[in-house]
C-alpha cells in the first residue's frame, strides 16, 4: 500500500524558483524535525481540549481521538508524499502550483497559510499574556510584545536554534502529560472492566463519538506546518515523509493514553465543566495543579515560536515562486534565515494581537486551514494521475480522494459551528 524508500530522488519535475543569492541552510536532522513536528501539533490545546471531547463522547473520548487520528492521517499522509516530492518552503503553495499552474490560486493558498499562522500566533500570544498577567503585575500589552520580541530573535538567529528551542519546550510539554498519566496510573486498573465504554460500544452514541472526533481533529493541526522547514532539512525528500508519519503516530499514542487516563480518573461531566481538565486530573490524583498550569503556559510559548519560524519561510517560498519580491524573503548570509520576513512576521502578529478581536479571526484561521487541506488533497490527486507514484514515499491513489471528502466535511462542520 505504502512505499517508503531511502532514495532521495523523486519522479517529479523541479519546481520553478526565482533566483536568490543566499539560500536556506540545511541543518535539521530527522530527530530534530520530529521534535519540531510534535511541537507544532502537541500544544496547549490538549491541556484544555480533553474536557470538550469528553463532553461530547463521554467515556468514549479515547475512541474519538482515534477517529480524529484517522481523519488527520488521510491528509497527513498526503502531506508526507507531497513534502517528499517537493521539499520546498511554502509547500502548500508549491503543491497547488505544480498541480494547477494557476498563479492567483497559488498565491491565495500561500497567503491563506500565512494568514492562518499569523492569526494563530496572535491568538496564542494574547492567551499567554492573559495567563501570565494573572501572575505578575505587568500590562498584557507589554507581555505580548516582550514575548514576540524574544521569540522573534530566536527565530532570526538560526533555524537549528529555533527548532532546538521548540524541541526543548516540546519535551517539557510531554513531561507534563507523562506526569498526568503517572500520577493517575492507579485509575488504569479499571480499564479492563470498562473497555466497552472506552471503545464506544456501550454508554455512548455514534453522534457523541463523531462530535468528539470533530473537536479532537483540531488537536492534530500542526503537521501541515512541518513542510515550511523542508529546505533546511537534511535529505528532505526522505526525512520529511518519515518525520510527518512519526509525528502523527506519536501524537495519536499520546492523545489516546491521556484521554483514557482522563476519563478513568475524573467523570466526563467534571472534565467538561473544567477550564483546565488535565490540571483537575492531576489535582484529584494527588498532584499540584500549579505544575500543569505552568507547563500549559510554556506550551503556549511553543505555539507562537513555531508560527514565527513557519511564517517567514512561507514568504521565502512565495518569493522563490516569483509571487513576491525577492527582497521580502531575502536570507541573511550570517544567520541563514529570512531575517527581514521574520521581523515583518513579529510586527504583524503584534499588530493583530494588540488591535483586533481575535475570536472570530481564530475561527476564520481554522476554516482557512481546512480549505487548504482540500486544496492539497485535490492537488495530490492531480499530481498522482499525471506523474504516477512518488519514489520516496507514496500513498494509495484512493487516499487523497478520502482526504478530500473528509476535509470538505470538516470544513462544512467548521463553518457551521464556529469551533476554534
Amino acid at each position: 500500500m505504502f512505499a517508503l524508500r531511502d532514495s532521495a530522488a523523486t519522479a517529479s519535475p523541479p519546481v520553478p524558483d526565482a533566483a536568490t543569492s543566499t539560500g536556506l541552510k540545511r541543518s535539521i536532522s530527522l530527530p530534530l524535525l520530529v521534535l519540531y513536528g510534535l511541537g507544532t501539533t502537541i500544544g496547549a490545546g490538549i491541556y484544555a481540549l480533553t474536557g470538550a471531547v469528553a463532553e461530547q463522547a463521554g467515556m468514549a473520548a479515547p475512541t474519538s481521538f482515534l477517529v480524529a487520528a484517522g481523519l488527520a492521517g488521510l491528509t497527513g499522509l498526503g502531506f508526507a508524499e507531497l513534502a517528499g516530492r517537493y521539499p520546498k518552503a511554502a509547500g502548500e503553495a508549491v503543491f497547488v502550483d505544480v498541480a494547477f499552474g494557476v498563479r492567483p490560486l497559488t498565491m491565495a493558498v500561500g497567503v491563506g497559510v500565512l494568514a492562518s499562522g499569523l492569526v494563530s500566533a496572535a491568538t496564542i500570544s494574547v492567551a499567554f499574556a492573559g495567563y501570565v498577567g494573572d501572575l505578575v503585575s505587568t500590562p498584557e500589552a507589554v507581555l505580548t510584545v516582550g514575548l514576540l520580541v524574544v521569540l522573534g530573535v530566536i527565530a532570526a538567529v538560526g533555524v537549528r536554534e529555533s527548532v532546538a528551542t521548540a524541541g526543548v519546550i516540546t519535551a517539557i510539554e510531554l513531561v507534563g502529560l507523562v506526569l498526568v498519566v503517572w500520577v493517575a496510573r492507579d485509575a488504569w486498573s479499571a480499564a479492563p472492566a470498562r473497555i466497552g465504554e472506552l471503545a464506544g460500544f456501550s454508554g455512548a452514541t455514534v453522534a457523541g463519538v463523531a462530535g468528539g472526533a470533530f473537536l479532537a481533529f483540531f488537536a492534530f493541526h500542526g503537521f501541515e506546518d512541518m513542510d515550511s522547514v523542508a529546505e533546511e532539512t537534511v535529505n528532505a525528500s526522505v526525512t520529511m515523509p518519515r518525520a510527518i508519519i512519526a509525528t502523527l503516530i506519536i501524537t495519536t499514542f499520546v492523545y489516546v493514553v491521556v484521554a483514557t487516563t482522563a476519563v478513568l480518573t475524573v467523570p466526563p461531566a467534571d472534565l467538561a465543566s473544567s477550564d483546565a481538565p488535565l490540571s483537575l486530573i492531576f489535582e484529584r490524583a494527588g498532584g499540584r495543579s500549579e505544575i500543569l498550569s505552568a507547563i500549559a503556559g510554556i506550551a503556549m510559548v511553543n505555539g507562537v515560536l513555531v508560527q514565527l519560524v513557519m511564517a517567514p519561510r512561507i514568504v521565502y517560498g512565495l518569493t522563490r515562486l516569483g509571487l513576491l519580491p525577492a527582497a521580502a524573503g531575502a536570507v541573511s548570509a550570517r544567520t541563514g534565515t529570512p531575517v527581514r520576513a521574520t521581523v515583518a512576521a513579529v510586527a504583524a502578529v503584534a499588530a493583530l494581537a494588540l488591535t483586533l478581536e481575535l475570536t472570530s479571526l481564530a475561527r476564520m484561521a481554522s476554516g482557512i486551514t481546512m480549505a487548504v487541506f482540500v486544496a492539497v488533497n485535490v492537488s495530490l490527486i492531480v499530481i498522482k494521475r499525471r506523474q504516477g507514484p512518488a519514489r520516496s514515499f507514496s500513498v494509495p491513489a484512493w487516499m487523497p480522494w478520502l482526504g478530500t471528502a473528509a476535509s470538505i466535511a470538516l470544513l462544512v462542520m467548521e463553518l457551521g459551528t464556529g469551533i476554534e
